[in-house]
């Protein structure tokens, strides 16, 4: 699902807040999905799953890894060049390049490139779902704050009310026209509704609080909202918010149907990797090496043709020499590091062929293990699909009883308005008492508060509906 609660925000969104007076829920909405942790903490593992899938692209390549070790070695050993047991103290040195690559694999790496893609998505959906979930609780929190600011309104008529009755009623009283008691009772009245109207901007100063916590704004940080009325608000029509219709959408735009369809499917790619372990694999490998050792510090360079004794025979009692003609060196070169290096480079080349054999049953478990995964991942998506169903089919029906609640109470406001008008008119020429007069007013106030309540409740329960349509939360055309 597009993410319809966010407008054109720049990078600086931030800032350019902070410096505003009011802020509008889409406001609200951006610093919030900036600035939350949950969302931050998504979008860093979005980005974790992310190098995940390209490190096992990446490992289609071969492989190619250089070693280079030095050392000293004394006592009795052997001669890392001549393969020789010496006793000498020697320093040598190791170079080798080796080269590594899969042939074949049973497609492993392939499934597991498609799996690791598949949970790349899923993560990107979940970033996104936070995104969402943060938007719900802060559109709920600012509409509640709005009913608590509308409230503040009510009660500060109420307050204007007791006020002009309180001086009309002194009036009476300081001209002999009626008693005390009835300016006790409108003085008390009057501080009641003042209690009132307190408590209701506290109440607006700590859904303020609680909005901020939101959007993890400093608490000192001056902040108010602004937004239209709650009848300028835009409410689709009920007929367009069938909960069939609803659901059908919200399958295809809410990001939890996604993860569940993308958690299926690497799942099931998770498979195939499990079971290409239970099947042999092809690799070809090569590599380059060469060693040093100062104890070969002389190389032969001039030969020439000698004789040299290697034993005797005895003949009649008569020794005599035995000698064997070879090439006797007669001149030498310093046998040099890099020379070394040269005379003792080798390479190799080969295939090598892996067989899994037995290896405690690990690699047939995983794969059963792999497909009972898939299984799980089905019921979850099965669970999530019937949990969102129900979810909509209750949000529908209290959509619709928020609205009968709320045209009830349009009604009873009328009606309560028509008796405190009829109230004030006989208290105005003395057929009432203020007692009676004060409990038509007091009925007044609580309507319009409880049509208030029912109004704000109304709008919220139909934009939960819009809201898993897929329409996001707006309070602006």
């Amino acid at each position: 699902m597009k993410f319809t609660l966010l407008t054109v925000m720049g990078i600086g969104l931030s800032f350019s807040c902070l410096a505003q007076e009011k802020w509008s829920l889409e406001q609200c909405v951006a610093y919030a999905v900036k600035n939350n942790v949950s969302v931050k903490q998504a979008d860093v593992q979005a980005r974790i799953d992310r190098l995940t899938l390209e490190q096992s692209k990446l490992a289609l390549y071969p492989s190619a890894n250089s070693q280079h070790s030095g050392g000293y070695q004394f006592g009795r050993s052997i001669d890392p060049t001549s393969n020789q047991f010496t006793t000498n103290e020697i320093l040598f040195a190791n170079h080798s390049l080796n080269l590594n690559a899969d042939l074949f694999n049973w497609f492993r790496k392939k499934n597991t490139i498609a799996a690791n893609d598949y949970s790349s998505q899923a993560s990107a959906a979940r970033f996104e779902k936070a995104r969402n979930d943060v938007a719900l609780n802060v559109a709920t929190g600012y509409l509640a704050a709005l009913l608590s600011r509308e409230q503040i309104h009510v009660a500060e008529v109420q307050v204007q009310q007791s006020l002009e009755q309180r001086d009309n009623v002194k009036k009476q009283v300081d001209a002999g026209a009626l008693p005390e008691l009835n300016l006790a009772e409108m003085e008390t009245q009057l501080a009641n509704d003042s209690a009132t109207l307190i408590g209701a901007k506290t109440d607006f100063k700590l859904k303020l609080l609680q909005l901020q916590a939101l959007l993890n704004l400093d608490a000192a940080a001056p902040f108010t909202i602004d937004a239209p009325p709650a009848a300028n608000i835009p409410v689709l029509p009920l007929s367009e918010l069938e909960p069939a219709l609803v659901y059908n959408s919200a399958l295809e735009h809410l990001p939890q149907q996604r993860i569940n369809d993308l958690n299926v499917k690497a799942a099931q790619k998770n498979v195939q990797v499990a079971k290409a372990a239970m099947y042999p694999s092809l690799s070809f490998f090569g590599g380059l090496d060469s060693r040093y050792s100062n104890a070969q510090k002389l190389l032969p360079a001039n030969f020439q043709p000698g004789t040299i004794p290697i034993g005797f025979v005895n003949v009649n009692g008569t020794n005599y020499i035995v000698n064997t003609q070879e090439n006797i060196p007669t001149g030498f070169n310093k046998n040099t590091y890099f020379r070394q290096l040269s005379n003792n480079f080798s390479q190799n080349l080969g295939l090598a062929l892996n067989i899994p054999i037995f290896n405690g049953g690990q690699a047939r478990i995983n794969w059963k293990k792999s497909k009972l995964n898939v299984t799980m991942q089905e019921l979850q998506k099965e669970q999530d699909a019937q949990s969102l169903k129900q979810d909509i089919y209750q949000a529908h029906t209290n959509a619709v009883a928020a609205i009968e609640k709320f045209n009830a109470s349009k009604t009873a406001l009328a009606s309560a308005q028509k008796a405190y008008d009829f109230a004030r008119k006989r208290f105005d020429v003395g057929l009432l008492k203020p007692i009676d007069l004060i409990t038509n007013q007091n009925n007044l106030f609580k309507t319009k508060i409880n049509l208030l309540a029912a109004q704000y409740d109304y709008i919220f329960k139909m934009k939960l509906l819009e809201f898993y349509k897929g329409l996001g939360i707006q309070l602006h055309n």
